[in-house]
């Protein structure tokens, strides 16, 4: 199944197989500010009428609506003396409403019924204290009615109606910015959502702030945020024999395009997040040259060096750029069995080494790149089924509202890695999920058959029905992830056989061919010279270069694939790794322009 390498020269998987692995509507600016006046840090919110009888009461909240859907959501509060622990809510939707996005809670749906539980963070609810969830409808029909929920219970009790301001929503306010992400849940496919590149990145929690039950404030703004998010990978051992630095990011435009960069990769050993190359990550003195901003780096000044300095002069020229610091990845996972023997511990010291004054403006959050929880990688983990939501758990608590991000596995077999841990009860601790939806397919299996790494969709003559982009997500939104949790996986590179005969998929071969890091991968910017696309099958491109057989995307493919993230609501696009496109960035720049 995918996987993501840890301190290689190639594109940055080492390993085997997937399988046997393996247009949101954007709200009117009027509309969001009013969204956030209303349910803003200290709103008033009238009272009047609330019945004592119970401990815990919940009434209604709207907020803003357009013409095909409306956001609201439902204000709990404990009005006894005494903690109470654990709260379900319940609603119902009219007919022709359809849940799209459901935020400070995991909810599971059950047709138009909607039943939601509190997360770690918020589950428990002290005396007077008060919880607020928040929701996005859309009315994908004209004959849809624009009624409100019905039916509402928390805890088994009749809710209290519907909450007003005492004072009119304001029309002023930010429009974008840090918002809650929907949480998992497990709602059906909503192909009609139309992502919107102009919204802004998104964090599970308004950033500089903790999550905390005593919050009487919905989210400043609705997941409607999510759909455009475009991250890229950078390695650590790129700047060696890939020559590759953060420089290149800037000078190929790819900069302008990415909204999140993922550095790769943290080691993680002993139960703890740890430092890969030091060298590499902040001791390295770049020349005025090499710089990404043209000023040298001196032994004698205090400035940090390295990749991470790099990185530091890269935000500066974009203020809007986010970095992540990715753990784990194929080598490196062997760790993740001691981390989650004690997450909270685990949790502490990733954020003590992300945080470190050396380099604490550098990074917004962190990335888990665990290669994999219950199931075997590079070594078995047996920690059990809940390990993996456990350790995001903690970290969710450690990090707060900074981001934190998962790569995941692809396998959707009958039997196969998504199954072997619970990803959709982890799903509320990720502000998003970057599903491996590559290297379904390689040599791996030197014979063959032939077949693309990374196929959207599955096609007549597959190896396996279940190794696709597709059936990943439909496993994944089936389990319970809400779709704009999840971030479209692509390739910067291809995998290809030799001794190959037949131009068509399913032919069979005598060995990987010749990479120049690896055998049987190469970068996207060769093959796009050394063996140009004839075909494509189940949405990615594939040749028949004389004896060798290589499949991989093109700038058209990936636009298909970008289309196929809107009409499946996803949060946007991750791609590995940023060094095998070209030098103008075609690749990043199609992902860009097709999540537009």
């Amino acid at each position: 199944m995918p996987m993501h390498g840890a301190r290689r020269t190639g594109p940055g998987r080492s390993r085997g197989p997937q399988g046997a692995r393996f247009g949101r509507r954007r709200l009117v600016a009027g509309a969001v500010a009013g969204f956030v006046a209303l349910t803003g840090v200290g709103a008033a919110m009238a009272s009047s009428g609330w019945a004592k009888s119970e401990p815990l009461q919940a009434a209604l909240v709207k907020g803003s609506s357009w013409d095909g859907g409306y956001v609201a959501g439902y204000r709990i509060t404990n009005t006894s003396d005494a903690s109470v622990t654990g709260w379900k809510l319940e609603f119902d939707l009219p007919e022709g409403q359809k849940l799209t996005g459901l935020w400070n809670g995991t909810v599971r749906n059950e047709g138009s019924h909607h039943t939601v539980t509190g997360e770690s963070w918020n589950g428990a609810i002290p005396a007077g204290g008060k919880v607020s969830v928040g929701f996005e409808v859309s009315l994908p029909t004209r004959t849809a009615t624009k009624a409100d929920p019905t039916g509402c219970r928390i805890n088994g009790t009749a809710c209290n109606g519907v909450q007003a301001p005492e004072t009119a929503p304001s029309a002023t306010g930010p429009t974008s910015g840090p918002s809650s992400v929907p949480t998992g849940g497990t709602q059906a496919p909503t192909p009609s959502l139309k992502p919107s590149a102009s919204q802004a990145p998104t964090a599970s929690h308004p950033t500089g702030t903790s999550p905390t039950p005593t919050s009487t404030s919905l989210p400043t703004a609705p997941p409607s945020a999510a759909g455009a998010k475009v991250v890229g990978y950078f390695t650590e051992w790129g700047i060696y024999g890939r020559n590759y630095h953060v420089k290149n990011i800037e000078t190929s435009g790819a900069a302008d395009h990415l909204t999140h960069l993922v550095y790769a990769f943290g080691n993680v050993t002993g139960g703890k997040c740890a430092v890969g190359d030091s060298y590499a990550d902040y001791d390295k003195a770049y020349t005025a040259a090499d710089s990404v901003d043209g000023v040298a780096d001196t032994w004698e000044s205090d400035s940090l060096r390295g990749n991470f300095g790099q990185l530091h002069r890269l935000k500066q020229k974009h203020p809007n750029l986010k970095v992540l610091w990715s753990f784990g990845g194929w080598t490196w996972s062997q760790g993740f069995t001691e981390a989650a023997k004690n997450p909270t511990a685990f949790a502490a010291s990733c954020r003590a080494l992300v945080e470190d004054k050396r380099w604490a403006d550098v990074f917004d959050g962190i990335d888990i790149d665990w290669e994999y929880p219950n199931a075997c990688g590079v070594s078995c983990d047996t920690s059990g089924r809940n390990a993996y939501p456990e350790l995001m758990g903690a970290l969710r608590k450690e990090f707060g509202g900074d981001l934190v991000t998962s790569a995941i596995t692809a396998d959707a077999n009958p039997g196969g890695k998504l199954q072997a841990a619970d990803y959709a009860g982890a799903a509320g601790h990720v502000d998003w999920y970057m599903p491996m939806t590559y290297d379904y397919f390689g040599a791996w299996n030197p014979q063959g058959p032939t077949a693309p790494h990374s196929p959207l969709t599955s096609y007549k003559g597959i190896p396996q029905d279940g190794s696709s982009a597709e059936r990943t997500v439909e496993a994944l939104k089936k389990a319970g992830v809400s779709s704009n949790k999840l971030l479209l996986g692509v390739g910067f590179y291809g995998r290809g056989w030799t001794g190959v005969t037949q131009e068509a998929p399913g032919g069979t071969a005598t060995g990987p061919a010749k990479g120049s890091y690896e055998a049987g991968i190469e970068d996207y910017k060769v093959l796009k010279q050394s063996c140009p696309a004839t075909g494509t099958v189940g949405g990615t491109a594939y040749a028949r270069c004389g004896n060798d057989w290589w499949s991989y995307d093109t700038p058209d493919t990936l636009k298909k694939k970008m289309a196929f993230a809107r009409e499946q609501g996803l949060g946007g696009a991750f791609f590995w790794e940023l060094s095998g496109d070209t030098p103008s960035g075609e690749l990043i720049r199609a992902i860009g322009s097709g999540l537009s």
